[in-house]
């Protein structure tokens, strides 16, 4: 591998069924390169809830992507609404999902709190009105 693999994929706002694209995309490239499987899970659960989050508030995103030998860097940027209260979003079970978005089974409140369990360092930077860019490292074991 060249010092790093560099990805980049747009989060449709608009469809559940192509959220976990980009995901699957950065599980098989890691698995391509060898990286362990308690590795890659780690980044496929936390980029996929972020892939979720930006579907269902804030009409999709991009996710930036930077794959290194010991670590990979994530950044996931929309122009949604923005987060009011990250405090407050941070807590398993806090949801702003509406009623329909829950009958699909999504919105538990956990997507923020899980993207954070499995990664090593974690940031969310958010304006209201302008939108959220959330970062993510995981290092690999």
């Amino acid at each position: 591998m060249s010092e790093s693999i560099h990805l980049v994929f747009n989060v449709d706002g608009n469809n559940f069924a192509s959220a976990g694209t980009a995901s699957e995309e950065v599980k098989s490239k890691l698995k391509m390169i060898g990286i362990s499987s308690a590795d890659i899970r780690r980044v496929a659960i936390a980029m996929y809830e972020g892939e979720i989050n930006m579907v269902i508030h804030a009409g999709g995103g991009e996710a930036i992507v930077d794959i290194f030998l010991d670590r990979i860097e994530i950044l996931l940027a929309d122009h949604g609404k923005g987060i009011e209260d990250i405090e407050q979003a941070m807590q398993p079970g806090w949801s702003t999902a509406p009623d329909d978005i829950r009958a699909l089974g999504f919105g538990a409140g956990m997507g923020l709190p899980n993207m954070k369990k499995y990664t090593d360092e974690f940031r969310i930077d958010s304006t209201v009105g302008v939108g959220t860019n959330v970062y993510m490292t995981i290092k690999f074991n």
